[in-house]
């Protein structure tokens, strides 16, 4: 039978993986969503509207159940990993707090509006709640990356009797990898929800939706993927050199890096081996991973025999940073591709439309496998110099953890598949409401708002 340490990592793994998938794609639609309704208040052109009213149902469903999923996180501080909260909860706690107090503050207050408000506010009231809650979700990722930041490079604090102290928020939040990670988190969002709007929109088109609005927000989702494809790997090179700087041994696991060495080749293939201390069946470009990460040809690189005890397990990191790479050029592909041909010809073939619908939820994949990286990397660490994964469990029979694991897994199960069905159902019927023509389409005035009556 597993102990309860590893029941533990393995429940609180499929807890945040599970609640990670709809913050993923919340952040970066809620500014999708934004833009629909602020194009329509410019334009007066009911293609946004359309677009608008399907879209900010798709967003309700997935705030919602990133809402419910995220509440099991704060219980599992107390009930899987008492010493983190015991340790540094003088730090933890009044981050998660603001999370609280300013950006869910801002999303609870204004979601109802944006979502119901629409014929009940003035126009400019009921875009501004709609900007406002895409504020709250950037604002609710900022607090969480900033606390997920400090347990990677913990700067700030003071140690006293074994419990960590602020001594400079400042430093605290803005410690040496939140920027990096935040923007890198920001357009991995923006990425998931491009794709996601672009494969629904593929797959009405696909089903025979003749309409204008999938066609438009097909397009743009594509315009904003192949922005953000190669912004992501201009700012994940960043990210990568600070990660050197701070978190070594997170590198030389993600490289398959076993002895310091200079000229190190980039593995694109390899099996790690960590009983041997070395890899098997490598497949590498010579000399690359030096160019990356020095941008020296014979750059030196710490290897993991240097971390003995001290470095987090291998394989995970190795195969997840490869994954995340792999999706990251295949989007970045994908994206251009499709857009130069929307460019050219105005319309995808019949295969890239099938292949985006393939890469709807690519995404978050993408983003599971970094976040792997980040915390299997950050391993045997829960915070970095701070505190262990080891110390910081439960020490409760692993029964129990193993019994409400089972059932946390059953119910994830069943609700992604509620979700990924209502998702496709809610872009069928989409297709099946005719379009409305000019001589149909009955105009409105709220204000000096013109909605559109279907």
């Amino acid at each position: 039978m597993l102990e309860t340490l590893m029941l533990s990592r393995i429940q609180f793994a499929a807890n945040i993986s599970f609640h990670i998938l709809f913050p993923t794609i919340t952040i970066a639609l809620s500014w999708f969503i934004f833009f629909f309704k602020w194009r329509f208040d410019q334009t007066g052109e009911p293609v946004w509207m359309r677009a608008y009213r399907f879209w900010v149902k798709v967003f309700a469903l997935t705030f919602a159940l990133g809402v419910v999923s995220g509440i099991t996180m704060s219980f599992q501080f107390g009930t899987n990993w008492p010493k983190f909260m015991e340790t540094v909860g003088n730090i933890a706690g009044p981050l998660l707090g603001y999370e609280v107090l300013t950006a869910f503050f801002l999303e609870a207050g204004f979601l109802g509006i944006m979502l119901f408000g629409i014929n009940r506010v003035s126009p400019r009231i009921h875009t501004l709640s709609t900007l406002i809650v895409a504020f709250g979700t950037t604002l609710s990722a900022f607090w969480i990356l900033a606390l997920n930041s400090w347990m990677q490079t913990p700067q700030g604090y003071e140690m006293r009797d074994g419990i960590a102290f602020p001594i400079d928020w400042f430093a605290i939040i803005f410690n040496p990898s939140f920027p990096y990670r935040l923007i890198h988190m920001m357009i991995a969002s923006g990425l998931t929800a491009a794709f996601f709007v672009a494969g629904i929109s593929a797959y009405r088109l696909l089903k025979g939706d003749n309409k204008q609005a999938p066609k438009l927000t097909l397009k743009i989702a594509l315009t904003v993927a192949s922005l953000l494809a190669p912004t992501q790997i201009f700012i994940g090179d960043m990210h990568g050199l600070n990660t050197l700087e701070h978190q070594p041994q997170k590198i030389a696991a993600m490289e398959g890096i076993w002895h310091t060495e200079k000229g190190v080749p980039l593995l694109l293939f390899a099996v790690p081996d960590e009983a041997e201390k070395t890899n098997h069946l490598e497949i590498g470009i010579p000399k690359v991973a030096s160019i990356i990460l020095t941008h020296s040809f014979n750059g030196e690189l710490k290897g993991l025999n240097e971390f003995l005890g001290n470095h987090p397990p291998v394989a995970p990191v190795f195969y997840a940073f490869r994954i995340m790479v792999g999706l990251g050029i295949l989007m970045l592909t994908i994206a251009w591709v499709s857009r130069f041909q929307l460019w050219r010809k105005k319309f995808l073939s019949t295969w890239l439309l099938k292949f985006l619908v393939i890469m709807t939820f690519s995404g978050w994949i993408a983003t599971l496998a970094g976040w792997y990286v980040t915390e299997i990397g950050r391993q045997p660490w829960l915070v970095t110099g701070v505190l262990t994964v080891k110390d910081a469990a439960t020490d409760i029979a692993p029964e129990n953890v193993g019994l409400s694991l089972i059932l946390y897994l059953i119910l994830y199960v069943v609700l992604l598949v509620a979700y990924l069905h209502t998702i496709f159902t809610m872009a069928i019927r989409a297709v099946e409401i005719e379009e409305i023509t000019d001589d149909e389409r009955v105009l409105s005035t709220v204000g000096n708002h013109m909605t559109v009556k279907r």
